[in-house]
């Protein structure tokens, strides 16, 4: 009898693998599924972690050990997916969670960074002023020295001039806006904007 359990609880154990997912935030989701699971039950078991609602907007993939994105998962484990925007919201007001506007403020963020956002020089510099609002709130004198933004990373690389112009918008148009219902919005739409324009933020974060 405990023979045949002992059996049973190891083809238990040969049929569960580890999952883990990079979340947009750069933490990490390890969680326990059957082999034969579908790639929609770890999405759903993700959304209930995150407690997220509005799930249309985002998807999982599986990259492999050099970052290259694959359609089909390898036959062995480990597997390590990532979670990510699929689309950005045509109506950003239409977003009624404040976990997905958070979630959706990381990937502009990350595209950000990536240089994969396709804007003007002064639309990633409005948009980047906003991440900075989010990211300490008002401009205060008695807490930010000059240069204050050249500690974020705002484009895989940029000028002085770009920074300058950031502290500046930030500075002066955007003081009162965090924490208000206008502000999440706004940020969205400003990223709508820019995917709009068709220009590619290029390394030194100039436009071309």
């Amino acid at each position: 009898m405990l023979s045949r359990w002992m059996s049973g609880s190891s083809r238990n154990l040969d049929r569960e693998y580890n999952c883990t997912v990079r979340l947009l935030d750069d933490s990490e989701y390890t969680c326990t599924i059957q082999r034969d699971a579908k790639g929609q039950y770890l999405f759903d078991l993700l959304c209930h972690h995150l407690n997220l609602l509005e799930k249309d907007y985002f998807g999982i993939r599986f990259v492999d050990p050099d970052k290259q994105r694959v359609r089909a998962l390898p036959a062995q484990p480990p597997f390590t997916m990532c979670f990510r925007v699929k689309f950005y919201p045509t109506d950003p007001a239409a977003l009624k969670e404040e976990i997905t506007r958070y979630l959706v403020f990381l990937q502009i963020k990350r595209d950000l960074y990536h240089g994969r956002l396709l804007c003007k020089t002064s639309d990633a510099a409005l948009l980047a002023a906003y991440i900075l609002q989010a990211e300490i709130g008002d401009y205060d004198p008695g807490k930010h020295p000059e240069g204050y933004s050249s500690k974020f990373q705002f484009f895989p690389k940029h000028s002085e001039k770009l920074e300058r112009k950031i502290a500046e918008i930030h500075k002066s148009e955007l003081r009162m806006c965090r924490g208000t219902r206008r502000f999440w919005p706004s940020l969205l739409s400003v990223l709508l904007f820019c995917r709009e324009t068709r220009e590619f933020i290029s390394s030194n974060g100039e436009s071309q």
